[in-house]
Formats: C-alpha cells, structure tokens, sequence
C-alpha cells in the first residue's frame, strides 16, 4: 500500500473504536491486521501524517442487484450488499455482508443442561412436546417454519455454564406453523406460540455470536401464547411480544381454528378463553438464561404486531395488523411499567395520501379509557361476550344500535349499560369504531422510532379495501381515503409531539404522541408481471412489514412480507442521503421477520434476521417454483425448517482520502 492508503495498526484501533461494527468473519481480524502491517499497538505509520482524531459521520449500504432469472441463491438466505463507515477525515472501512444463523428451526439445540431440545419446538399448557400425527408410523414434537420477533440483550450479572467470551441472549419468538408433516392439515393458529431464550457465547475479539443454551419459555401462567409476531426491545432490557389477529371471541365457540388452539393447548376444545388473546405479552430474561412472561391486558385487545416504547419508558405506539385497523397508543402511568396506563385512538385530520411530497395529514386522539392489567384481566375472566355488547352482522333496523367497519366485516353494535371500560380493552377493535376513531388502515405492521429527529415510523403491508374510496369497507369522514389501491403498501412517517390534548380536551400525559402521519416510502404496482413475476417494482419496498431504527447508522431497516416480490426483501434507507439499498433476501416464496438492529453490545452492531414459510408459493412464482421448490425442500427439512440468524461482515477495504 502507498501512503496514502496505508491504515497504520493504531490507525484502524481508532477507526474502529468510533465505528459501528459488525461482528467479523472467520479470519477477518487477523487478515485486516497483517493488512496493516501487523505488529504492536505501538507501531507507528512510517509514510503517513500523525493521526489525527476522526469521528464516524455516516454509515452507508451498497445494494445488492435484484434477481432476473431463477438460480440457487433465490433457493436460500443470500446477502450481495456492503456496508461502509465513512469518518470525518475521508477515510472509511467497507464490511462485506454475509448471513449467519443459530440454528435452523428443526435442529436438536443444546439445552444448557447436557443434553438437547428441539428449536421451535411446541409444547402444551403443561409443557409436554405436542405431537404431530398425521404421518402414520412418523409421528414427530411439531416445530414452527415460521420465527419472527427476535431481541438481542444483555443482563446484569449473566451466567450461564459454557460461555466463554460474553454473555449475549437472544429472545425468539415463534408466530406459527404452516402445514402438519403430512403437507394437508392447515396448522396456522392452531398451535400455541412457542417463545425461546437462546443463551449467546459472543466472541470478545471478532464479535461472533454462537449459540450455547436453547430455553423453552414457560407460558402456562399467561395461558399460553396466541400468534406472536413482531416484537421490540423495551428501553429497559425486556422483550415485548405480539399477539396478532385476536380471536372473534363472538364465533370462538364453533370456529374450527380457536377449538383446535384450544385442544392443542389444553387437551380440550372449550376451555380456552379468547379474551386472553390478543394482549401485549412481556418476558424478562434472567441472568442463568431462562424467562419469566407476563401479559398486558391494559394495552388493548387488538392485531398487535410490533409495538414501539418511546424514550420517556412510557409511552408506546402499537402496530395493528388488521382490515379497518387503527393507530393506538399507550401511556403508562409509571415509567419502565406496562401493567396501568391509558389507552388512546387516533382520528386522522384532512389532506392524508400516499404522496411522500405531500403534506402530513394530522392526528388526534380519542381517549379510549384508563385501567390496570389486573382489572382487565379479571373482566376477561368473569364476562362473556354477550355481556359486553350486541354484535349483528345483518342491519337490525334499529336506531339503538350503530353501523361500524369492524376486523374486515360490516357489523351493527349496541354496548351493554356500564360495560364501556369492557368493551375498550376486550372488544377494542369495535369500540373504537364506534366511537369515531380512523378505522381504515390495512394491514399496520411494524412501528419504529428515530429518536433524535423525533419520528415514529410505521408500516402499512398494503394500502386497499378498507383505505379506499367507494370500498363496502372504507368509512366516508374517516380521514383515510386513497383513490385506488396500492398493493405494494407504504411506510408512513409520523412526527411525535407533546402538549397535545384528546378529543375531550384532557392534556395527555406525553411528550411522545403522534402529531400527524405522512408517506415516507411507497412501493409501485405494476401494471403487468416482469420477466422473474414481480408484480411490483423490484427497485422499491414492497408490502413492508418488519421495521427498526439505528440511531447510529441513522438507519431505517425494512423487511418484506410481500406477494408481489418474487423474493422478500430486507432494505436499509438512510433518512439523511434517503438512499434506499437491497441488503439481504430471504429463500423466495419466504417472509423477512426477526428484524432487530442493535447498535451496541459491548462494542459490536447486530443486525438480527430471520425468514418464515420458504417456498410458499404464489401467482407470482410460477416461473420460479419448478426449479426452485426441490431446492428449498432440500435446504429446509421440506420446508418445515427456517432460519434465525443475524448478519455479520468481513473488513474488505479500508481508505485513507489523499491529504
């Protein structure tokens, strides 16, 4: 190297102290060294000015090319991008991208007690492994295909046997599981959601995590756990589940989906109650590596998705992954504790679109009620749906009951005399519609926030029915209409404001409220399928869902749960350059879940990645499936196995700008 390229040893030290770091490949240290001449932490540069201190000013991906035909990496997890930290001085070091995962759902993991456990396993309200047999003679524990939220964190004072470096844990959560072994039994929903703690050996030289201790949650205390699907890291080190799509508690006792949960769970059809579904479940991680689990019934009984907690340890703004969904949010009444607050509702202003050039549309908020936890809980245990409301899903011709737009269906309700606090927090959905809120989003997945900028970010997977003018399903005056549809779906941005009061004139308790709601990012449908079959632009998100926030990196990461790209993507948008670049895929006919970006821990950046259902084919994949199904069968147990993993990186070049 000349002069101006070299980094001396101490050089790159300093660089690298400043600088968002993946965690490295094999070889990847010891190669950067000898690349910079190896030698003491005293060496000096012999051909180089004195080193002068340089701050990290951005960090930047380069994308990787989008598919055009069919080939075997579409078969797997493949990563083609970089990412490079650029220092004040010029100077940068470029980190090649490449997928790394714990375990394949599946696999025998150790358990942490000498033996093993099988990932993603299911268990019953007692614990026991529930037994898929429909195969005859191959009767086998059911595992997921399907992980999703996944949060890397520390403990104070872990200690786990067989870790060498640090202690790292990961918590991982299971949504669901497709088919039973005999490709033809519908599973999903049918299955109590299982959640893990894997015990993490991280590397103290290059970063790498590898899985030492696999933990199976027990969940018995909160009656077990219904389709959990995004999740976050609370600012106070716990990991906040999801459970989406709550069960119509109207139609549990004869729909086939909640009797089998039932079964499944509790070895009987009718005990299982679906008011103790759809809450905000929380599990704190202890320091030998096993969990304790709460649930939140305070928090709204509704599709949460993936909930953000604000800065203030108290403020939370939920995803609602439903038809005729809403923008809830949460105060609680004491910091860095869920379990009492007040529940509020948005009612969106004029002027919303799916323009990024227009104006923001603004927010207000109808307070919805004010309880504990407990309390709640109790009601769900005592009432039956019937107590709470009248529900008629043909129009009753009856002034006393109101026509609302509710979990994708036209319903008339009636509230029962005093049961208003009931039917806030167990029939969420349908109060808030009837009390005026903007019930028409599709389909609110992940929720984020940028601190520094103050913005929340939120994820709309598509943008039709219930948001479109003239739909049976979209309520005129609600402040969402759209002119047509947009499959492809959007990421919208919210600024996040305090002094702000509810529609009744009560200060809200928060500095951290949504003020208004705009687009940031929208995909484009396309008019007909390109050569691969997408049928929206591969160059642009389509349907979002997953979404994370670095600070550092300045970074909004954004995975795909999409029927209209061949193969899902994950994407980094810089909100300052606003580059959007490609960095990871996900095997095609897969969903892109676990995101979790993490800035530091112990010094290392993790950006965590899972995959669901691989080779779950679609209109769009009929050029591809012929090829690539045997393919994904062979690299994930017949498409029963999914990955959890992270990103890691190789330092491949470092520059120094010429003085």
């Amino acid at each position: 190297m000349n002069s101006n390229t070299d980094l001396s040893r101490r050089r790159l030290l300093r660089l690298m102290g400043a600088t968002p770091m993946l965690p490295l490949g094999a070889g990847g240290v010891a190669a950067l060294m000898a690349g910079c001449g190896g030698g003491s932490d005293n060496d000096t540069p012999t051909k180089t000015a004195p080193v002068q201190a340089a701050t990290l000013t951005s960090v930047t991906f380069g994308s990787m090319t989008v598919p055009t035909q069919a080939d075997a990496t579409m078969a797997k997890t493949s990563v083609g991008s970089t990412m490079t930290a650029n220092f004040s001085d010029s100077s940068k070091i470029d980190f090649k991208l490449s997928y790394q995962p714990f375990f394949i759902t599946g696999d025998m993991v150790p358990s942490g007690s000498g033996g093993t456990i099988l990932a993603g396993g299911y268990y019953d309200i007692n614990n026991k492994p529930i037994i898929d047999a429909t195969v005859p003679g191959k009767e086998r524990q059911f595992f997921s295909d399907s992980p999703d939220g996944t949060s890397l964190l520390t403990v104070p004072n872990a200690n786990v046997a067989g870790v060498k470096g640090n202690t790292v844990f990961a918590v991982v959560q299971f949504e669901y599981t497709t088919w039973a072994q005999d490709g033809k039994t519908d599973m999903y929903g049918r299955l109590p959601s299982p959640i893990a703690v894997l015990t993490l050996d991280q590397d103290k030289v290059t970063g790498k995590l590898s899985l030492v201790k696999y933990h199976n949650v027990d969940t018995s205390s909160v009656n077990g756990l219904w389709i959990t699907c995004g999740a976050s890291l609370s600012p106070w080190g716990t990991h906040l589940s999801s459970e989406e799509y709550e069960p119509n508690a109207y139609l549990a006792a004869t729909d086939a989906q909640f009797k089998a949960f039932s079964k499944n769970l509790y070895g009987d059809e009718t005990i299982a109650n679906p008011y103790n579904y759809g809450h905000l479940p929380e599990i704190t991680v202890n320091p030998d590596g096993t969990a304790s689990i709460k649930k939140h019934y305070c928090m709204g009984r509704i599709s949460h998705e993936l909930v953000q907690v604000m800065p203030d340890n108290r403020t939370v703004i939920m995803g609602d992954d439903a038809t005729n969904s809403g923008y809830f949010a949460f105060v609680a009444d004491k910091e860095k504790d869920l379990s009492s607050g007040t529940l509020y509702v948005a009612k969106v202003g004029a002027g919303f679109s799916l323009d990024p050039a227009g104006s923001p549309a603004p927010l207000t908020w109808i307070k919805l009620g004010s309880a504990t936890s407990a309390e709640i809980r109790s009601l769900a245990a005592s009432l039956k749906p019937t107590d709470i409301m009248d529900v008629k899903t043909t129009d009753p011709a009856d002034a006393t009951y109101t026509k609302v737009a509710a979990n994708g269906r036209i319903e008339w309700l009636k509230i029962k005399p005093g049961m208003e606090k009931a039917a806030a927090f167990l029939e969420t959905h349908r109060y808030a519609s009837l009390v005026g809120a903007s019930m028409g989003f599709t389909k609110m997945e992940g929720t984020t926030v940028n601190i520094k900028d103050k913005i929340a970010y939120s994820a709309l997977q598509n943008c039709q029915s219930s948001m479109v003018a003239g739909n049976s399903l979209n309520v005129p005056g609600n402040g969402i209409s759209i002119p047509k549809q947009l499959v492809a779906g959007a990421v919208m941005a919210l600024n996040l404001k305090g002094g702000q009061k509810d529609t009744a004139g009560n200060a809200i308790n928060s500095e951290w409220m949504p003020a208004d709601t705009k687009a940031l990012l929208v995909g484009e449908d396309l008019a007909a399928a390109d050569a691969l079959g997408n049928t929206a632009n591969p160059n642009k998100i389509a349907n979002p869902d997953n979404l994370k926030f670095s600070e550092k990196m300045r970074t909004l990461f954004i995975g795909e749960d999409s029927s209209q790209h061949v193969t899902s993507m994950l994407w980094a948008y810089n909100v300052d350059t606003k580059q959007l670049s490609r960095i990871l895929a996900v095997p095609a006919g897969g969903e892109s879940t676990g995101l979790h970006a993490v800035d530091d821990v112990n010094g290392w950046t993790y950006i965590m990645s899972n995959f669901q259902h691989a080779g779950d084919w679609g209109s769009i994949h009929a050029g591809v499936k012929g090829m690539l199904d045997p393919l994904i069968k062979a690299n994930y147990k017949d498409k029963f196995g999914a990955a959890v993993g992270y990103l890691t990186g190789d330092m491949v070049q470092m520059k120094l700008a010429t003085a």
